[in-house]
């Protein structure tokens, strides 16, 4: 009998707990087991099923299960701004002046950021002094050779290139590195257990510059198990949603650690790339999975390099927050830079800001709380250099800002 790989979602049975995957269960999460614990009460696995396997489960009230769906990078797009990269005063570039981390005090210090992505350039020039906690989901190894990874991390936390700052958070020197994308992409289960495994690993923030390939997921079901279009289409659509859902959830528990005073991790994606405002101004789409789960900041890219900032045409309405997005100067593999562009390249800029953030609330309070933080990002967002500045829609809260005092 054929199977299929799932992720399982599992609430165990323990003593005075309700059922955390219950509608309104969550508050279950809240409460250690009795002799220690903490949220052990939940268990998340892989498992290859039979559909009788899968139904089975699915009808248990302690159970929640998603098909492991592709996962692909946020290509990067060949669109430049208008006037280039180029500032007069070149200490920092304009992308970190946009979002005031040049004049914050902090630099994201004693904050541990993970980026799952392509992997990393670990012997990159921009890495210098950073502890790099690396593993590898894809099975091809850990070494980043597509460059996108490389490059998401060097807008967070990379050094300086010949005297001119390009990352937000430079003060970094302790991050977690998943390889969850690999030549022909990733899977959901994947992306998982990357996310479970960063928390694990001390992780405060998450960047993931990816998101959920439906399509691909279509085609998997046509090409590998012969299903009909329609059947294919309708099935994939399930899987979706499963999968939509199961983050949630997830993502509520990991959010719930924080309460039991286990480490948790703030999330940030990319809102995605598929709207094509340059085409027609009303061919947009709303933003996808992983950043439209629920407690995820989700970010949307504008286009310098100088005010009013604009919507970058690509960018995916309703998000969160925005970050600057285009033709965002980098490292790159090979021991070089490249600018390029992207939500992709937004969204490190939002994790970075959240670094400083993360610094300036461990040291006024001695830690950290991931809904405070959040709150706190999404809260100190401006409007003030938007050309439209109460247009929600595409910019969310507005553009992220780092802290000044």
């Amino acid at each position: 009998m054929p199977t299929e790989t799932y992720v399982v979602l599992t609430a165990l049975e323990a003593p005075g707990l309700g059922n955390p995957l219950a509608a309104g269960g969550f508050e279950a999460l809240t409460t250690p087991l009795s002799g220690g614990g903490g949220l052990m009460n939940v268990r998340v696995e892989t498992a290859d099923l039979s559909e009788q396997e899968a139904q089975d489960m699915r009808r248990s009230p302690r159970t929640l299960i998603a098909p492991a769906m592709p996962i692909y990078l946020i290509e990067p797009l060949a669109f430049e701004p208008v006037g280039g990269i180029d500032e007069d005063d070149n200490t920092a570039t304009w992308n970190i002046m946009v979002v005031n981390a040049h004049n914050s005090p902090f630099t994201g210090a004693g904050v541990t950021v993970a980026v799952l992505d392509t992997g990393i350039q670990a012997d990159h020039e921009a890495f210098t002094g950073v502890e790099l906690i690396q593993r590898d989901f894809t099975g091809e190894g850990e070494a980043d050779v597509h460059g996108h990874g490389t490059h998401v991390a060097g807008t967070i936390f990379g050094r300086p290139h010949d005297g001119t700052r390009y990352s937000v958070a430079p003060g970094v020197t302790r991050a977690v590195i998943g390889k969850v994308l690999g030549a022909n992409g990733g899977t959901s289960n994947q992306l998982f257990e990357g996310i479970r495994w960063a928390i694990d690993q001390g992780a405060n923030i998450i960047n993931m510059s990816l998101g959920f390939d439906y399509p691909g997921l279509v085609q998997r079901l046509i090409s590998e198990l012969d299903f009909p279009v329609e059947l294919a289409t309708s099935r994939a659509l399930q899987g979706y949603r499963d999968n939509v859902r199961l983050f949630d959830r997830l993502v509520a528990l990991y959010r719930a650690r924080a309460a039991t005073g286990e480490n948790s991790a703030l999330l940030v994606a990319a809102a995605g790339n598929e709207s094509r405002r340059n085409v027609n101004p009303q061919f947009t789409i709303d933003v996808s999975p992983p950043a439209a789960g629920d407690g995820i900041v989700s970010v949307a890219a504008v286009a310098g390099p100088t005010a009013p900032l604009s919507v970058a045409p690509f960018s995916n309405i309703n998000p969160n927050v925005s970050a600057p997005g285009v033709g965002i100067f980098s490292a790159w593999i090979g021991g070089g830079h490249k600018a390029i562009s992207g939500t992709s390249m937004a969204a490190p800029h939002v994790a970075g800001v959240a670094a400083l953030w993360a610094q300036r609330q461990r040291e006024q309070t001695g830690g950290i709380s991931i809904d405070m933080l959040g709150a706190r990002l999404i809260g100190s967002a401006a409007t003030d250099q938007l050309d439209r500045p109460g247009d929600v829609v595409n910019y969310g809260a507005g553009v992220v800002r780092a802290p000044l005092a």
